[in-house]
């Protein structure tokens, strides 16, 4: 499937580079995030790949705790990249590795894929048996308010829209797809980040700074219609801007942790096994769906 142009992306990432310091805000602080995460974990990493490296961000922050790992920096774009030890131009959809990294991390990196599971498959064999994959990617959420502007604008002047802003994974699909890839202790969770813009355009100038302009395989090809573009800022405004005129701009960050199997890791116990029941732990009455039913105030449903 695809959904979208990889060149694009590239291209994107390679018109931001220049300036990506200066719009890079969203993914130092989603980097601090993750490094936190492995603050969490009571083992060192001596071995990491940085798989969507844009300009080392997410190696400054590794860099800033206490145990400095080697890291091998990996990005679609070679601009973005360049300077950076150990660097490597690679695409998660053909990675050139086949394990030996303790730890593969991965910041806001993977909302591009085309075939997701298939690069998930590949970070699991980059790693060594027992070695994290740390990653954000954006989920469903994101830009939801600029969704709902371009399609509201493009309805009302063109007499039909066209895809905008990218098709994002949620929660479930994201769990689903790294125990589909053979990772271990699967955990996903969901945040989200707002940030604020004097309008819609300086939003729209953002995203372009930061390399995630639009590259859905399926947007139309000519170039935006000025009137319909400023129909969009307009409506944004109208529906979301604040008491002060500023609008939201809102980001739902995906958190993805899993681990390469490993024989000496936790394995759940089959259904039935407990040696002691939750009702005892807890210190109340064990009770059956049946009698709860049974139980339940007159008139309630």
């Amino acid at each position: 499937m695809r959904v979208f142009d990889r060149a694009a992306v590239r291209r994107h990432r390679v018109r931001a580079a220049g300036r990506f310091a200066d719009h890079d805000f969203l993914f130092a602080e989603v980097a601090e995030r993750l490094a936190d995460r492995l603050d969490d974990v009571r083992r060192d990493f001596a071995t990491v790949l940085d798989l969507g490296a844009r300009g080392g961000v997410m190696a400054r922050a590794l860099a800033a705790r206490p145990a400095s790992p080697l890291v091998v920096h990996a990005d679609l774009a070679a601009e973005l990249v360049r300077g950076l030890p150990r660097a490597v131009v690679a695409d998660p959809e053909a990675l050139p590795f086949a394990g030996g990294f303790d730890l593969v991390v991965s910041c806001l990196d993977l909302h591009w894929v085309n075939d997701l599971p298939g690069a998930l498959v590949q970070i699991r064999r980059a790693l060594q048996p027992d070695g994290l994959f740390l990653a954000a990617l954006l989920g469903g959420e994101t830009l939801v308010e600029l969704r709902e502007a371009w399609l509201a604008a493009e309805s009302e002047i063109e007499g039909g829209a066209g895809p905008r802003v990218s098709p994002f994974a949620d929660v479930r699909d994201a769990g689903a797809l790294l125990q589909r890839a053979g990772f271990a202790l699967p955990v996903v969770d969901s945040d989200r980040l707002t940030a604020t813009y004097p309008d819609a355009l300086a939003l729209m100038r953002e995203l372009r700074g930061m390399g995630e302009a639009n590259a859905v395989a399926g947007r139309r090809p000519a170039f935006t219609r000025r009137d319909t573009l400023l129909r969009a800022a307009a409506i944004y405004g109208e529906r979301f801007a604040a008491a002060d005129g500023r609008v939201p701009a809102t980001f739902q960050v995906l958190t993805l942790t899993a681990w390469a199997p490993h024989a000496a890791q936790q394995k759940p116990l089959r259904p039935g096994s407990a040696a002691a029941r939750l009702a005892a732990a807890l210190g109340v009455e064990e009770q059956g769906a049946g009698d709860a039913a049974l139980r339940a105030p007159r008139g309630s449903d």
